[in-house]
């Protein structure tokens, strides 16, 4: 089982830069396919993107491809999520989530849950 703890989050300006950070602990994190996925006020929780166990594939959402950049360091039980560009709409709350091995893009497929971390976009 692993724990996972999200950081790097803030108030920015629109078109202005945050890179998330999101670390694991309690299990060999290199076991886990990684995703990112975010839930604004009244809606539902969507997928960002998601990297696979070996950082070799990536996916992104349609919003933020081009965008945002998601990367992992297994020696340091780490996930980033690098976000460019930044537009009021990505204001929401960023959680990253673990399974095992291969990634995902659905919700319920993960198993395990950060609580997140705000990220403000003013206009």
């Amino acid at each position: 089982q692993v724990q996972l703890v999200e950081s790097g989050g803030g108030l920015v300006q629109a078109g202005g830069s945050l890179r998330l950070s999101c670390v694991g602990s309690g299990s060999t994190f290199s076991n886990y396919g990684m995703g990112w996925f975010r839930q604004a006020p009244g809606k539902e929780r969507e997928f960002v993107a998601t990297i696979d166990w070996r950082g070799g594939s990536t996916s992104y959402a349609d919003s933020v491809k081009g965008r945002f950049t998601i990367s992992r360091d297994n020696a340091a039980s780490a996930v980033y999520l690098q976000m460019n560009s930044l537009k009021p709409e990505d204001t929401a709350v960023y959680l990253c989530a673990a399974r095992w091995f291969q990634p995902a893009d659905k919700t319920y497929e993960y198993a395990y849950w950060g609580r997140g971390t705000q990220v403000t976009v003013s206009s």
